[in-house]
């Protein structure tokens, strides 16, 4: 077994075993391979193990191994911060970009997607540590910003997604997991019309499982995958 394929089996099995003692299906929940700096050569091995679903941040990196991979079965998924001027790269490959946090960029990549006859899924991306650093809209403003791209008829809100502060140990970063769970019910509750929020984009390598705990949807998971970046 090649070792990208026994560190999918272990993440695959530390997925199952955290739903499992919540009382979740495992299929209810869909690894996110991050493949940022990751060569076409080891992707394709990934997919050769059975992984289908891949995260990349940057476009341009993105439009290069979706035409190296062509090939492949492949759901590409877009994580990163999405400039405006790019909505135009991203529609073409992207199932689901997990990164829209404001109107101006949705109101491009609906434009986008209507010139192609398509619907465009997304996540909101939600910045509940308030960090500078970091994209994403702020809580308060979540239901407001999902009534305006209601109206956009080429784009489908799918649910939310959130990076929050790093900490090294998983159990202090559950507070914002379950912060993001409760806006997510706020969100369903309000029934906007075209919003079907049933996904929960949040959990990296160091604390996916507790994650999953607080009903992650979508883990993002590199570094336990194809190793540290250089």
């Amino acid at each position: 077994m090649n070792p990208i394929a026994e560190n999918i089996r272990r993440v695959q099995e530390k997925i199952s075993n955290a739903a499992l003692s919540c009382g979740r299906a495992a299929e209810s929940v869909k690894l996110v391979a991050v493949t940022k700096t990751v060569e076409p050569e080891k992707i394709r091995n990934a997919v050769e193990a059975g992984l289908n679903c891949f995260g990349e941040n940057y476009i341009q990196e993105a439009r290069q191994k979706a035409g190296a991979l062509a090939d492949c079965d492949i759901s590409w998924h877009f994580i990163g911060h999405l400039q405006s001027n790019k909505a135009k790269y991203a529609v073409p490959i992207f199932d689901l970009i997990h990164s829209v946090d404001t109107f101006k960029l949705a109101r491009e990549i609906n434009r986008q997607a209507e010139k192609r006859g398509l619907v465009q899924k997304i996540l909101i991306q939600v910045n509940l540590g308030e960090e500078e650093s970091k994209s994403g809209v702020q809580e308060n403003e979540v239901l407001g910003l999902a009534g305006q791209i209601s109206e956009l008829e080429n784009l489908s809100i799918q649910g939310l997604m959130t990076m929050p502060p790093f900490f090294d140990q998983p159990e202090k970063v559950r507070p914002f997991f379950r912060r993001l769970a409760l806006l997510r019910e706020k969100l369903a509750g309000q029934q906007i019309p075209g919003v079907v929020p049933n996904e929960l984009s949040m959990g990296m390598t160091g604390d996916f499982e507790v994650a999953i705990e607080e009903s992650a949807t979508l883990v993002r998971i590199g570094t336990a995958l194809f190793g540290e970046r250089a």
